[in-house]
């Protein structure tokens, strides 16, 4: 049989295909060499064997692989890591101080704001998100018309925080405590649980 001639001009295919880059994850600096369809969340999982982040839909929907991309909340799964070399990449498994959690994770176990524990990861990394554009006085849908970003900042009650979460699906529909939970970790407070006993642990194993 004969083989299809190539195009003058035309690149071998196995020159084309794959490229050398590095990604700063969780402080680190990781160089890899991928194929150019290789998504950051694919990076991240199958590469890195950094599996907090989640392939829920997979379509950018469901906000289940959000992470932090120099400093900004991102649906991992739409984002080709070729186009990225160089940033820096924050995941749900670097959040925490040493041995103590992100003050977002502490509000949601204090909260009891999971169930399966799937969407959770993108929940906390896109909760982290939302209040640092809070801070930062960028208005989202709900915002009054013409508010002053400190007026942003003095307004991030549930209805502001629903909004700017509408991106992260929770199939277990603990939107409420989610949102008790994120509303306790931007006002800077460490919110308790209402019954006695220790902290609530994630459950399940690895996902």
């Amino acid at each position: 049989m004969e083989s299809t001639p190539r195009r003058a001009g035309a690149v071998p295919a196995d020159r084309t295909e794959r490229s050398t880059l590095t990604l700063h994850v969780n402080g680190a600096p990781r160089t890899l060499t991928l194929d150019h369809r290789t998504t950051v969340l694919d990076a991240l999982r199958e590469h890195l064997g950094l599996t907090g982040a989640k392939k829920g839909c997979d379509h950018g929907q469901c906000g289940a692989c959000t992470v932090l991309i120099d400093g900004r909340r991102a649906n991992s799964c739409l984002l080709l890591a070729v186009a990225h070399d160089g940033a820096s990449i924050t995941t749900v498994e670097g959040l925490a101080d040493g041995d103590r959690p992100h003050p977002v994770q502490e509000a949601f176990l204090a909260r009891d704001a999971l169930q399966c524990g799937y969407c959770t990861p993108g929940q906390i990394c896109s909760a982290i998100g939302a209040i640092a554009e809070v801070a930062a006085g960028h208005p989202s849908h709900v915002t009054r018309p013409g508010a002053r970003p400190d007026t942003v900042r003095r307004s991030f009650g549930p209805e502001e925080i629903r909004e700017r979460m509408s991106g992260n699906l929770c199939r277990c529909a603990a939107y409420v405590n989610i949102v008790a939970a994120i509303g306790d970790a931007a006002a800077g407070r460490a919110a308790e649980r209402p019954e006695a006993g220790g902290p609530v642990r994630p459950r399940g194993g690895r996902q």
